[in-house]
């Protein structure tokens, strides 16, 4: 299965490192799966109810005469209400697990709700609008195939003089340009080429173009449109085996491990560590999913809600190059492909430092049938030489007084390979009280084969850059829109928007001619949270409103965004359309079950009606309501030489801080860890 080819073997890895240290003998220790048991009601599916969910399935839609696909399968979540009452220990019964499943039945979408308990569907519905579910690895490795058994691309590659077993070919999305009437589930199929590369995509076979219809599985259209020359492959061989000197200098070692083990505590999904505590999930369509994370408040000798659940709702990147070989190319990684399906495995000491915890995840594949995703996760505590605090006092005579803290933090980890790309996603917890969230860009470009050898031969729109002869870096963008459910020490908040003004001073009470002042505004409704960073110099502030310090402060959080990008298209583009979700960096809605996906629940040919941007229309009510932010970190990506052959890893993301949710700071008697070693370190 392609899947499972993908994934590869979790244990080879291991055993390649055997040595016979104590800090070695924990790490393999840590790398043992966390057995998938169902304990907590957010927990993730396991395999044994995957395993029943198919049976669920089948029995109700026997599959001697019927044909049926999974496209999604994940948690039916209980109610909110359900969860915390669960949690309090005042519900009367455990919520219910049940699955949620969208599936192919006969061609026609299915959304069904199965009881796992009780074993049966308790309810089946139609799906009739627009867009179709996730593609599924099966469909397209079956569509990748079909060229290579069809004459006239088999003869377009002979005439280009390439080897039709170095040809690779890969799926992509469609997409809607205005079309009125409902198209098929297709994709076009375009391939790349090897032959002296592992590094395909830097060898693009432009100009052919396959149209596959992926319920009847058949080529639906060809087109040879041009030809240009081929890529070399010399240079583009990314593969440590495949480098060849000169080499870079060396660097000595650096080891983080801890030789009495981890601080934190993993209870099946629940993770315990410093004063924090929260659940962590793998969904297919999302990847990680952080719940319930709640800070131990020292001085008030209790944990505090925080946030109630957190996750990468849509990835949107929409590619600037209008060849016709091109202009499709606007993909919405979450929706259209599965964030977590295209997780990949971990690699220990690469990926993740020798201190990390390895945990697996498990994913229905088109059958149904539950798959092992080995090493999706790591989790590990971090120390990059960060101050958490620090002061030196020498303004007291006969006395230096100096106080540093080390920061020491909590990651978990995933990394998404989306075709070409690979997304490092981590989340952070800092014993502040700060939730950091990063995403990073690495991987390999996409890039079109051109017939330039220099800059200087371009005369029209190249749409990118020129990066290596015959082959120009197309200009893009990466949009990560995340659900973030904040309850603030209690599920009714507000978001309050303050706003820093440049204030003249015109009654001569100061010799300055200005200052800045913090004018707040709490929204009323969704209209008034929508925000466009960069426009104004504000403060943005979810609040209890409810709830206040001792001296009369409301407590909240701060959302402190990271780089800040917002879509270049008209509004009228299509490709806006259907990713409107953009056009602000932040939204507020009121907490709706149903509304996790900013892009739509179908967004494979979707047509912009069942997004963030159409709910938000309703405009309802936000102040002292529970409430959800959305938050879009944006990425504008005009490719440079350096990110041939393979980009070294781009980062950005945005940070959760405490605004006035203590009375004062949280850390002021955290004690530093004490260091393995610490009598070997030196001075230069």
């Amino acid at each position: 299965m392609a899947l499972q080819v993908r994934l590869g073997s979790r244990m080879s890895s291991l055993v390649s490192m055997a040595s016979v240290s104590k800090s070695l003998i924990f790490f393999l220790l840590s790398t043992l799966s966390i057995l998938p048991t169902y304990t907590h009601p957010l927990d993730p599916l396991t395999p044994t109810e995957f395993t029943k969910i198919q049976s669920i399935v089948h029995n109700s839609y026997p599959k001697s005469n019927h044909s049926i696909a999974f496209h999604y399968v994940g948690l039916e979540e209980p109610t909110k209400t359900a969860i915390l009452s669960w949690l309090e220990g005042t519900a009367t019964r455990t919520p219910p697990r049940q699955a949620f499943i969208i599936a192919r039945i006969n061609q026609i979408t299915h959304e069904i709700i199965a009881d796992l308990s009780v074993r049966n569907i308790v309810s089946d519905r139609v799906y009739g609008g627009y867009g179709y579910p996730l593609l599924t690895f099966e469909e397209q490795g079956t569509a990748n195939a079909l060229p290579f058994k069809y004459t006239p691309f088999l003869e377009s590659i002979r005439k280009r003089g390439l080897k039709v077993e170095e040809v690779v070919c890969t799926s992509f999305a469609i997409g809607w340009y205005g079309e009125k009437r409902r198209s098929k589930r297709v994709v076009r199929v375009l391939c790349n080429y090897l032959d002296g590369t592992v590094n395909l995509y830097m060898r693009p076979i432009e100009g052919i173009t396959v149209t596959v219809d992926l319920e009847e599985m058949k080529i639906l259209g060809f087109k040879d449109r041009s030809t240009v020359p081929m890529p070399k492959a010399d240079g583009t061989d990314y593969r440590e085996s495949s480098q060849k000197p000169p080499f870079g200098s060396p660097l000595k070692g650096i080891s983080m491990h801890q030789s009495d083990g981890p601080s934190f505590t993993i209870d099946g999904h629940a993770i315990r560590w410093a004063n924090w505590d929260f659940h962590l999930s793998f969904d297919a369509r999302a990847g990680p999913v952080i719940s319930l994370a709640s800070i131990f408040d020292l001085q008030k000798q209790k944990f505090r809600k925080v946030l109630y659940q957190g996750f990468l709702s849509e990835v949107f990147v929409p590619y600037m190059d209008l060849n016709e070989e091109w202009y499709y190319r606007v993909f919405f990684d979450a929706g259209e492909y599965g964030y977590g399906l295209c997780a990949v495995p971990l690699e220990p000491l690469r990926d993740c430092p020798e201190n990390a915890v390895f945990m697996d995840a498990y994913v229905a594949d088109h059958n149904g049938t539950p798959v092992n995703m080995p090493n999706i996760f790591c989790i590990f505590e971090r120390y990059a030489g960060d101050v958490m605090w620090r002061h030196t006092e020498a303004a007291i005579p006969g006395k230096v007084i100096r106080e540093v803290r080390p920061e020491v933090t909590l990651v978990v980890r995933m990394v998404s390979t989306v075709g070409n790309y690979d997304y490092v996603n981590d989340w952070e917890f800092k014993q502040s009280g700060s939730i950091k969230v990063t995403v990073g860009l690495t991987g390999l470009l996409e890039v079109r084969g051109s017939m330039y050898t220099h800059k200087d031969q371009i005369k029209e729109e190249a749409y990118g850059t020129l990066l290596a002869e015959n082959t120009l870096g197309a200009n893009h963008d990466h949009f990560f829109t995340y659900h973030l459910d904040l309850d603030v020490d209690g599920d009714a908040n507000s978001f309050v928007r303050s706003q820093l003004l440049m204030t003249p001073v015109t009654d001569h009470r100061s010799p300055r001619r200005s200052y800045w002042r913090v004018v707040s505004e709490t929204a009323k409704t969704e209209s008034d949270a929508r925000i466009k960073l960069g426009v104004a110099q504000e403060d943005l502030l979810v609040i209890n409103p409810n709830k206040r310090t001792n001296i009369g402060n409301f407590i909240g959080y701060r959302l402190i965004p990271g780089s800040v990008a917002a879509p270049l298209l008209s509004d009228d583009d299509y490709a806006q359309i259907r990713g409107a979700f953009t056009k602000y960096n932040l939204w507020i809605t009121p907490y709706n079950k149903s509304e996790k996906w900013a892009g739509g629940l179908y967004v494979d040919q979707s047509r912009g009606d069942d997004t963030l941007a159409r709910w938000s229309l309703r405009n309802r009510e936000i102040e002292n309501k529970d409430i959800v932010l959305w938050y879009t970190l944006g990425f504008h990506h005009v490719p440079y030489q350096e990110d041939f052959p393979v980009m070294t890893t781009l980062s950005s993301g945005f940070e959760l801080r405490p605004a006035n949710f203590f009375e004062s700071n949280p850390v002021l008697k955290v004690r530093p860890p004490q260091p393995d070693n610490w009598s070997n370190c030196s001075r230069a």
